[in-house]
């Protein structure tokens, strides 16, 4: 396929999937409960980490979590006392259970008693000619295992340091960072470019884009996420980020592989 006539495919397909009707069944429906800067980052990370599995499975537990949050994340966050904590050990999605979201818990509210938003615990890290988030992905993880933490914990933040695709990272990065009219993304976090971005990338993306010509190792990892964000960019250097909509909507609803 040319590249004008994958342009004119991907970009047809992101108009198909980057639509206000995607939300209901994906993840980012949970920060889209939510107006306050905050609330929608909390959320967001919390989908974004439980985004492994069966969509429902994921947008179900997610509310599970903000329930026992009393659906205000960020009050809840800067206002619980510690020993509030205790009635989150019950919960579990998958590998992720009690104890993950303790210091997870434990850390955000360290975190938003010192700085605002957490855009800066990715983008202090980087520069603005940074090819893409590499350095804030890493930066982050530091930032967010600074305290005291079960080793367990770790596995949940990914880092390119360790060839990680940081597949649902990168996909709350987009959910923060792009923004367009279409109104899925929120676009809320000015100081990292979209064209910093790289698709998140798991086996379906993968197995698409390669399938696509975008990309001859199907590997996610992040040697190939930075690999087929760069062919991407050959289609739009400003937002690549969006053809993620394209490659899941292709690998996952449409089975093109």
């Amino acid at each position: 396929m040319k590249i004008e006539q994958l342009r004119d495919f991907l970009n047809a397909k992101v108009e198909q999937y980057n639509h206000p009707d995607f939300i209901t069944h994906d993840p980012i429906s949970i920060p889209h409960r939510f107006s306050k800067l905050q609330d929608i980052e909390i959320a967001g990370l919390f989908a974004a980490i439980f985004a492994w599995g069966n969509r429902t499975t994921v947008i179900n537990k997610s509310k599970e979590l903000l329930q026992m949050m009393d659906n205000a994340p960020y009050d809840y966050i800067r206002n619980h006392q510690p020993r509030e904590r205790l009635r989150l050990m019950s919960f579990i999605h998958r590998t992720f259970n009690g104890l993950d979201l303790l210091y997870f818990v434990e850390f955000l509210q360290h975190y938003y008693t010192n700085v605002t938003s957490l855009e800066f615990a990715f983008s202090g890290h980087m520069n603005k000619d940074d090819e893409n988030v590499e350095n804030g992905l890493i930066g982050f993880r530091k930032v967010f295992f600074a305290l005291e933490h079960p080793e367990r914990t770790t596995k949940h933040i990914s880092t390119p340091a360790k060839n990680s695709a940081c597949k649902r990272l990168n996909m709350y990065l987009r959910w923060m960072v792009r923004r367009d009219e279409n109104g899925v993304d929120f676009g809320l976090w000015k100081n990292i470019s979209p064209a910093q971005l790289v698709v998140p990338m798991d086996v379906h993306v993968s197995r698409v884009a390669a399938r696509l010509g975008l990309t001859s190792n199907i590997k996610a990892d992040w040697k190939t996420a930075a690999a087929l964000t760069h062919a991407l960019k050959k289609l739009d250097p400003d937002d690549p980020a969006k053809y993620d909509f394209a490659l899941f909507g292709l690998g996952v609803i449409e089975k093109y592989v």
